[in-house]
């Protein structure tokens, strides 16, 4: 699930980038008003962390253009401020959420979970799919028989892509992206890889190829 965090002390990002990776996101990081912008024109996310303070501009500001743009990811607003009028003005520009400074990651990961899965239309941690429950704080999936498997960060990113819109297809450049964030440079079949792990898991015919498409997960299997 790709993530973007705008956040201008760059070792608070760092921290944040760090404990947001282990929580399975893949993280893009800036720390100005103006890349922010870009990035959201040119990435898919979903969902981003953005701080008000930046040195050249107003998260506000950012959050209002994207909003009149029809940018519609979840935002959670991180800010050192605390005054309740600053809260209301970020709920107003169209943000989903608001944190103060300082905070507890376990808090912020909670919060980022709680706007995705809303955005999603689901009300529980677990994410469904057939016969299969993906927990999203244990980073484990359940299967038909009841036996539960712990997954890799990366194993876990992919299978709550696919299973949060079965029966879409996701082409592997869909997939990289929210696998991946921009520093990293996986290989080309790092995708087909990880797809033969799962299918061990899931079985064959629940993670389908479509050549020259993609991949979907097929919850009438």
């Amino acid at each position: 699930m790709r993530l973007l965090l705008v956040e201008d002390d760059r070792l608070l990002a760092d921290g944040l980038t760090n404990q947001l990776e282990k929580a399975g996101f893949s993280v893009d990081t800036t720390f100005t008003a103006k890349e922010a912008s870009a990035l959201a024109d040119q990435e898919e996310y979903r969902a981003v962390v953005l701080d008000l303070g930046l040195p050249d501009g107003n998260g506000l500001d950012v959050l209002r253009k994207w909003r009149t743009r029809s940018i519609s990811f979840p935002v959670l607003i991180l800010t050192a401020r605390g005054d309740w009028q600053d809260k209301v003005n970020g709920l107003k520009a169209g943000a989903d959420d608001y944190l103060a400074k300082p905070f507890q990651t376990e808090e912020l990961i909670a919060r980022l979970n709680a706007i995705i899965r809303r955005s999603d239309g689901r009300v529980h941690s677990l994410v469904k799919a057939g016969n299969f429950e993906l927990d999203e704080n244990r980073q484990s999936l359940k299967l038909a028989d009841g036996t539960e498997h712990s997954l890799t960060g990366t194993e876990f990113r992919l299978l709550r892509c696919l299973m949060s819109r079965p029966g879409h297809v996701f082409s592997k450049e869909q997939l990289m992206e929210q696998l991946y964030s921009l520093n990293d440079n996986p290989s080309e079949n790092v995708i087909e890889a990880y797809i033969r792990r799962l299918r061990k898991l899931v079985g064959t015919n629940t993670i389908s190829t479509r050549r020259g498409q993609g991949y979907l997960f097929n919850d009438l299997v």
